[in-house]
């Protein structure tokens, strides 16, 4: 019975590996140059693809800290959508794997699962908005520093992730009308 447990392990493993492999992929340009000290910080979320493990919740922020030892503290946090008082929260560690792609960085909520969370547009001169994507089509979000963003601007992103092959129709907006 125990050699079993393991093969079942295994072919799961087996099973989602293949599986992510074998989904759509997308070469989005990812920025050349982030300075992890300045992008530190809190962010807004200002729209999303819609995910199961964001459905329903508002005020959406991410925080990042930078610790000692280079890596980065994870905070993703927002308010139920339909009882603003309760407050739901996901940690995670991420890194920069490879320091000459510093736009490319790692996150792991828990082990041994890792995502990407690739930088494919920033505001370099003042850190004030960020889109970030992965090599998925499934995955995107338009951060800012603040609760809102200029239609102008957030047009501006939106087409920069329309040239990078996502589908932004499928984009959400993100109520951050919390206190």
């Amino acid at each position: 019975m125990r050699c079993c447990g393991r093969f079942l392990v295994l072919m799961f493993f087996v099973c989602i590996s293949a599986a992510a492999c074998s989904g759509k992929r997308l070469s989005p340009t990812v920025v050349k140059n982030v300075d992890l000290a300045r992008y530190a910080g809190t962010w807004y979320e200002i729209a999303r693809f819609p995910h199961s493990f964001e459905k329903g919740l508002v005020c959406v922020t991410a925080t990042y800290t930078i610790n000692p030892d280079g890596a980065i503290a994870v905070v993703n946090a927002g308010r139920l959508e339909r009882d603003r008082s309760q407050r739901k929260e996901a940690r995670a560690k991420a890194w920069v794997p490879d320091p000459a792609e510093p736009g490319k960085i790692l996150v792991q909520f828990f082990w041994p699962f890792r995502g990407n969370y690739w930088i494919i547009g920033l505001d370099g001169a003042g850190y004030r908005y960020a889109v970030v994507a992965g090599p998925s089509p499934d995955y995107l979000w338009i951060l800012s520093r603040s609760k809102t963003m200029d239609a102008t601007l957030y047009d501006s992103l939106v087409a920069l992730a329309r040239s990078q092959g996502f589908d932004v129709s499928r984009l959400e907006r993100v109520d951050q009308s919390c206190e």
